[in-house]
């Protein structure tokens, strides 16, 4: 009696395809099936991403991205649910034959940026931002990461009939954070059922990096980036004349202080030689006028960690420190933690090692990374199922990625050479992954 194999037995099985069908084995023959449908794809997912560069939306406000991609899927025809938190779309395609259910994932929203990148596409967009018209611009690669899931999608469906199992395409919108009184990202997805159309058994992405050279593939087994806790301080003061400080109470001052003795936590305060951690003071928004002492000051910023025990004492030390400095000063400050804190993006390890073989059929230059302090509400979706997530380099080979502007940045460029290389990287990963399935029945 033959059972279905198990997730295990995959795992196990999907990096011994990988490592049999690997570069040398394909280079020497046609190109596979797979790798033929890329190729069909690989100029579209280009004009993908150079229209939703020149057109980038703000979280929570993906409208036409999400009709875009929406309308894509459904000529393929896939399964479509449109709405999920916002703008998300979630897609199914069925394969011809039974296996396993995965999830890939990609993010749909842009920055508020003003880009300075003279490209033909440049993004000329505006929008309102806490209240201020400010550029926008996809200054993190997600009009990539988009247009590459597109294409993935397409590819699949041209290979159907012989593809085991089903995949599930989750186009999440949000993941640079809800605008101010609004929920969204990943978490709001999952509280509004983005796997019921299919609960996936591992879930795959990816993020282009500018720390990465063209034809770099990096990952790392276990924690990869931080976890992160969005806060905001509010100090209260005493408004007065400028010329007359002492009358009353001086929030901008008091501000200062707190702004220092936050430094002192990760310097001074905690042990950081094994696990890293960072306090960034982001905005501080206090006054109107030169010669008025204004009544409150408001700080916002973002705590990074990888350890849960590190993260709420960092988070307690802040706290004290906002209100005894406030205090000391004859005043008031509260210290509020955002409630949709992402967790730490933790890759499966057993996942991990398997599926790394396919990268390298993207790639030879696959490589272990260092933690990045950086965050990714990819994490959300790592905490049901077991996940795997990389990045792809897009940084030009004769520039030094130490030096070449960092995703966030009004100069961050994607040389899209780099974009097929991601195409293959999450093509290979999943499809070996499927495959593995009929290797373990074999078995």
């Amino acid at each position: 009696m033959n059972s279905a194999p198990s997730r295990a037995a995959r795992v196990l099985t999907v990096g011994l395809l990988a490592s049999l069908l690997g570069p040398a084995t394909v280079a020497a023959a046609e190109p596979s099936p797979l790798e033929a449908a890329l190729t069909a794809v690989d100029a579209k997912v280009i004009a993908w991403r150079r229209d939703l560069h020149q057109n980038p939306e703000l979280s929570n406000r993906e409208f036409r991205t999400s009709r875009l991609v929406a309308e894509h899927l459904r000529t393929l025809g896939l399964k479509v649910r449109t709405g999920i938190a916002h703008t998300g779309v979630v897609a199914l395609l069925e394969g011809g034959r039974p296996g396993p259910t995965i999830a890939l994932r990609a993010d749909m929203d842009a920055l508020p940026v003003t880009e300075m990148v003279d490209v033909p596409f440049k993004s000329k967009a505006t929008a309102t931002y806490r209240g201020e018209t400010v550029g926008v611009m996809h200054a993190c690669g997600h009009d990539s990461h988009t247009a590459i899931l597109m294409g993935i999608a397409e590819a699949f469906a041209q290979l159907r009939p012989g593809l085991p199992g089903k995949v599930l395409f989750v186009f999440q919108p949000a993941e640079e954070g809800a605008p101010a009184g609004e929920r969204g990202g990943a978490s709001l997805m999952l509280e509004e059922g983005v796997f019921d159309l299919a609960t996936p058994e591992a879930i795959f992405g990816l993020h282009v990096m500018s720390t990465l050279n063209v034809g770099t593939i990096g990952y790392r087994g276990g924690p990869l980036m931080a976890g992160s806790d969005s806060w905001r301080i509010l100090v209260k003061g005493k408004q007065t004349h400028g010329a007359l400080p002492w009358a009353g109470i001086d929030p901008i001052v008091i501000s200062a202080q707190i702004i220092n003795a936050l430094q002192t936590i990760v310097s001074r305060q905690i042990d950081i030689t094994e696990i890293p951690a960072v306090v960034t003071v982001g905005a501080i928004k206090g006054g109107i006028r030169n010669n008025i002492v204004p009544d409150e000051v408001e700080m916002i910023g973002t705590v990074r960690t990888f350890d849960a025990a590190q993260r709420r004492d960092i988070l307690d030390r802040m706290a004290r420190i906002v209100e005894k400095t406030a205090a000391a000063s004859g005043t008031t400050a509260s210290f509020t933690v955002d409630a949709d804190s992402n967790p730490v993006v933790l890759n499966d390890r057993a996942l991990t090692e398997a599926v790394v073989p396919s990268l390298r059929k993207a790639s030879q230059d696959v490589r272990t990374v260092p933690l990045v302090t950086g965050a990714e509400d990819f994490a959300f979706f790592a905490t049901k199922v077991p996940s795997f997530f990389f990045f792809v380099g897009i940084t030009p080979p004769d520039q030094n990625p130490a030096t070449a502007a960092s995703n966030h940045s009004p100069l961050f460029y994607i040389d899209e050479a780099g974009i097929p290389i991601g195409s293959r990287a999450l093509a290979n990963v999943a499809y070996d992954y499927l495959l593995a399935s009929q290797g373990a029945q074999a078995r």
